[in-house]
């Protein structure tokens, strides 16, 4: 018999929570990003019903159609890669940009967040493994590229996120994970003007508690939450 939504989310809190204990950390710093791409609005309401009220979506599109049917009181977080001509939907329905890569990407963020006189909190996205099909930083250029987006009067830079390589086994991407928190206080410690980064959004179905033991505060689980993808749909 297959789990429920709601038991497959308490199994995973039990996860993170244990990791924390393993880890010598709260466990209210961690938030579990419910990831509902390609899935449809009952099974969010149904993640819902476990109290769950973070989700993840990878694109604008999905975004759009689920917040405008479902329109409780949810935190949403845009964590794909995200195209120039979609970053005008985003201000005012995301709470956060994970995917920051580019000075043209967030001077974008920038100009559509003043017309929306809001202030839009966003991520960097390092591509710490340097693998070539997936986007992202590189880490030797990360804090340069922070110093150069500190100014902007309507983003807030949060901390970074990546993307781990897809493994069989977990443990391979502790060091990604490790790398990634060392970067953050490496930049921290350059006292950047108007930047303090204190998120660090890494870790997914497969290695989340390894991420968890290596300091995340976000964690993103779709596929262990909601089930495979349907990407035919």
């Amino acid at each position: 018999m297959t789990s429920s939504i709601e038991e497959n989310i308490q199994s995973i809190r039990k996860k993170i929570n244990d990791a924390c204990i393993r880890a010598g950390r709260n466990p209210d710093e961690v938030t579990l990003i419910a990831v509902s791409k390609t899935k449809p609005v009952n099974a969010v309401r149904e993640a819902m019903k476990s109290g769950q009220r973070v989700f993840g979506e990878n694109k604008v599109q999905e975004l759009r159609t689920k917040t405008s049917e479902i329109t409780e009181d949810l935190s949403w977080h845009m964590i794909g890669h995200l195209q120039l001509n979609k970053v005008k939907y985003l201000p005012g329905m995301v709470d956060m940009i994970h995917s920051v890569d580019s000075i043209a990407l967030a001077e974008q963020i920038e100009k559509e967040a003043a017309k929306k006189d809001t202030i839009m909190d966003i991520l960097c996205e390092v591509n710490v493994a340097d693998e070539d099909s997936k986007f992202g930083l590189k880490p030797s250029e990360t804090a340069d590229f922070i110093k150069t987006i500190a100014p902007f009067q309507h983003i807030r830079v949060k901390g970074l996120m990546t993307v781990a390589p897809a493994t069989d086994n977990p443990e391979e991407n502790r060091i990604y994970f490790h790398n990634l928190r060392k970067l953050m206080v490496d930049i921290n410690e350059k006292n950047i003007d108007n930047i303090l980064l204190s998120e660090l959004s890494m870790g997914m179905t497969g290695d989340f508690e390894i991420a968890v033991e290596e300091g995340a505060t976000f964690v993103r689980v779709g596929t262990a939450i909601f089930g495979e993808r349907n990407y035919n749909k």
